[in-house]
Order: C-alpha cells, then structure tokens, then sequence
C-alpha cells in the first residue's frame, strides 16, 4: 500500500491523514474532503464586486464604529497590504491610526493603480 497523501493546503504540512473521507492534518487541525482541489478558498469579493486577494490596497466604503471604544474608522481610509482569512471579518489588516483589526469585504473597495 503505497498511497500518498496531498499536502494540507492550509500550512502546507507533510504529515496529513485520512478518516473516512476525510483528510486531516495535525498540525493546523484543517479538515478536507479527499477529492477537492487545493483552492478550497472562496473568491472575496468587495463592495462592488472586485475579486480581492492578499497584498492588495482597500478603503474603507462606510464610517466604521469599533466596538468598545469611542473610535471610528472613517470613510476614505486607505488601508494597504491585507490579509484574506476564512470567517466573518474575511480581512485582517493594520489601519492607520487604530491598529490590527479585523474587516467585513462588504465594506472595503480595492483601489487599482
């Protein structure tokens, strides 16, 4: 029996294994099915229907009150180099002025150019 496992997509580990069907990887916890491509990652899309991805520059489409405290990030704000995770905030990123937070792609535009 000299079956080969894929790599986890998730933390590109070595060390994955199949229970029923499917398979895990220990180190990451990450769960796939046996037979799904390696892009098991949805397309975000932001407010207007651009296909975001990591690295790209944002602003932000709405006033944005942060819970539990007295700032707001404002309309307008750029901010630069994202980073796509899988939940309900699908961006962490560093605003300007407030510090590493957690977005929603609807209300994020990318900027071209």
């Amino acid at each position: 029996m000299t079956e080969t496992l894929p790599s986890c997509p998730e933390c590109s580990s070595a060390y994955t294994y199949q229970m029923d069907a499917l398979l895990i990887c220990p180190e990451c916890a990450y769960e796939w099915a046996a037979g799904s491509s390696s892009d098991h990652a949805a397309e975000v899309l932001d407010s207007v229907g651009n296909v975001l991805s990591d690295g790209d520059t944002v602003t932000v489409v709405k006033d944005l009150k942060l819970k539990g405290t007295s700032s707001v990030i404002k309309v307008g704000t750029k901010v630069r180099g994202i980073r796509l995770v899988d939940g309900d905030h699908d961006i962490d990123c560093k605003v300007p002025g407030i510090g590493p937070i957690g977005l929603k792609s609807q209300f994020v535009k990318k900027v071209f150019g």
